[in-house]
């Protein structure tokens, strides 16, 4: 392939009177996910035993609050990012100013999950529980929504669109160091979760996350399309066809939402692995850091392994990695918490490829519906993407809550029985492996994109657009 055809491509896409892609945007980009992971990690890691141990609110009634929530978050997304769409852009751009006004409402909401009123019902408990966790969620679509799509806007170069998306990620996994390994110090007194605690720490997550979102908004630029944005007439027959026809699109939504399963059951069994199996909830703190260790180690690696592989290769050999390690802890239930941590760190490893690129993948598919289309929905497309992830928390949610009450967790038990406990280690070890190994599966013989297909469609595009002119 011509790289100067390439390069013209590049330059095609570019918005003029911008100043030039760089390091600015790049740090904005991954402040805007650190901001939303303060949040969103903090639940996905902790709201579960919050709302077990502390509201007393049994596994599978949470579990049912996860799966209707997140059920409806994902309406929420598509509705939201259909709304993106029909907005004309103004002199900040389509997507930043969105950032800047729903971060605030967002950041409260989320305060207000962790607040417990001593001596009240169960019944008010469960009502307090849904409706703020509700809320949160709906709010979290409005920032989240044109955070994610705002990419696609920021550069055409499909490499830096992949830089884009390892900052991103760094901006989660930072999030994550600080949840993960400080989190546990100040959410746990005597190895139990306490309600005081939780709302001090939900307090100083939130203000570090309206920082992060305020930096976010003024370092970044949106340089694509603002231009035919305002042009474009929304059509949604059109534009039902063209996801239909979009078959990068379909797989990696498959392919997400199957991680998202994944993930976000790993982040909620984690808790009752150690502090059950191994007895030792603080260890989480070494898995937290040794999370971020592993995402740091893999980001100088991904460019340069996506420029010769691509981004389907590289993701699809760390999550072939990923799984055959969590097969080998399943293997050995008598690992101490240390030689487990040890051991997963290389797991982790494996999956933070994926995570790295994932983001790229959806810019990718953006660029495909245009291609297809003939239209500019950013907005549309990437709350497709978040409805699979949505349905994947929805399901993990649901799952998670679910199986850890069928293995036989009881929270009101001092000590957990032996069946619960080999059930626990099971759903962290097994389960992982088989849902990435089938990941891995859908991305090699599945989803189309490989690098040659993924340079030649910037060219096409560049194409497209430049006979429409």
């Amino acid at each position: 392939m011509s790289q100067t055809a390439l390069k013209s491509a590049v330059e095609q896409t570019s918005g003029n009177g911008f100043r030039k892609f760089g390091m600015r945007d790049k740090l904005g980009y991954m402040f805007g996910d650190w901001g939303n992971d303060f949040f969103f990690i903090l639940v996905a890691s902790f709201l579960m035993v919050y709302y077990t141990d502390v509201f007393h609110i049994s596994a599978a009634t949470v579990g049912g609050l996860f799966l209707i929530a997140r059920l409806w978050d994902a309406v929420a997304d598509v509705t939201w990012g259909r709304f993106i769409d029909t907005r004309n852009p103004g002199k900040n751009g389509k997507f930043r100013p969105w950032i800047f006004r729903m971060s605030f409402p967002l950041v409260i909401s989320g305060v207000l999950m962790f607040v417990h009123i001593p001596g009240m019902s169960n019944g008010f408990y469960l009502a307090w529980a849904f409706v703020t966790y509700i809320l949160w969620g709906t709010l979290y679509s409005t920032v989240n929504i044109p955070y994610g799509s705002m990419a696609s806007v920021i550069t055409g170069d499909p490499v830096e669109r992949t830089t884009l998306s390892t900052y991103r990620t760094l901006g989660g996994n930072l999030a994550g160091l600080i949840i993960n390994v400080i989190g546990p110090l100040i959410l746990f007194v005597d190895n139990k979760a306490d309600s005081n605690h939780f709302l001090f720490g939900a307090l100083i997550f939130g203000l570090l996350s309206l920082s992060c979102y305020m930096a976010c908004y003024k370092l970044t630029t949106e340089r694509i399309g603002t231009d035919e944005t305002n042009k474009q007439k929304i059509n949604l027959g059109q534009t039902i066809k063209g996801l239909g026809k979009n078959k990068p699109l379909i797989w990696i939504l498959i392919a997400s939402l199957t991680f998202m399963i994944c993930f976000m059951m790993i982040g909620a069994v984690n808790v009752y692995l150690f502090k059950d199996y191994f007895g030792n909830a603080k260890a989480l703190s070494m898995v937290g850091l040794l999370q971020t260790a592993a995402v740091l180690i893999a980001m100088p690696m991904v460019r340069p392994l996506v420029a010769k592989f691509g981004k389907k290769e590289v993701a699809a050999a760390g999550l072939l990695l990923s799984a055959v390690v969590y097969a080998l802890l399943y293997l050995l239930p008598s690992l101490n918490s240390t030689q487990f941590i040890s051991i997963l760190a290389v797991a982790m490893f494996g999956y933070g490829f994926f995570n790295l690129v994932v983001w790229a993948f959806v810019t990718d598919v953006i660029d495909y519906h245009e291609y297809v289309t003939g239209l500019r929905e950013d907005g549309t497309v990437y709350s497709i993407y978040s409805f699979a992830r949505k349905v994947g928390q929805a399901i993990a949610g649901g799952v998670g809550g679910f199986a850890i009450a069928s293995v036989g967790y009881d929270a009101t038990r001092p000590t957990q029985t032996q069946e619960a406990l080999q059930g626990i280690h099971t759903l962290g070890t097994l389960v992982p492996a088989i849902i990435l190994a089938v990941i891995f599966l859908i991305l090699v013989f599945l989803y189309p994109l490989n690098k040659k297909r993924t340079l030649q469609l910037t060219i096409d595009i560049a194409e497209k657009r430049k006979g429409q002119n």
